[in-house]
């Protein structure tokens, strides 16, 4: 008998294990963990800043751990904040050169695990993973309505 649901949750779950894993091993010599690595790289990537609502809505964290990733980078003088609602967070050149490193070790990763997969499968397995996690948002969103 197929174990769709099993092999389907199992696989993606660890995955994103895997993943997390690997971002706090990447960062584990700054003394950050995954939370950051997400943090660093959306602010990075945004040509203004961004608020943490942007970040909560971004990285798919609660208000909770993007408040203590802030104050952490904030710290750690990689980020600029001054805890005001709504304020924009912006990365320091301390944090825009973690950034860099940051940035390379991701594309790195993404080569050297996308390496099985040709130019055609990986449009594929992308296009299959939107259309998946569309669904799956599809199905969160009409159990939250039904509350």
């Amino acid at each position: 008998m197929e174990k769709r649901f099993e092999n389907f949750t199992f696989l993606i779950l660890k995955a994103g294990k895997l993943i997390q894993r690997i971002k706090n091993l990447e960062v584990k010599q700054y003394d950050l963990k995954a939370v950051h690595v997400m943090c660093i790289y959306y602010l990075y990537n945004s040509e203004k800043g961004l608020t943490s609502s942007e970040l909560v809505k971004l990285t798919y964290e609660d208000k909770a751990a993007i408040s203590r990733a802030i104050a952490t980078l904030t710290e750690k003088k990689y980020v600029l904040y001054d805890n005001k609602y709504q304020s924009l967070i912006k990365l320091t050149p301390k944090g825009i050169e973690l950034a860099k490193v940051v940035e390379e070790k991701a594309n790195k990763a993404v080569l050297d695990v996308g390496s099985i997969l040709q130019d055609k499968e990986r449009e594929d397995f992308y296009r299959i993973l939107k259309n998946l996690t569309s669904k799956l948002s599809d199905y969160h969103d009409s159990l939250e309505n039904n509350k």
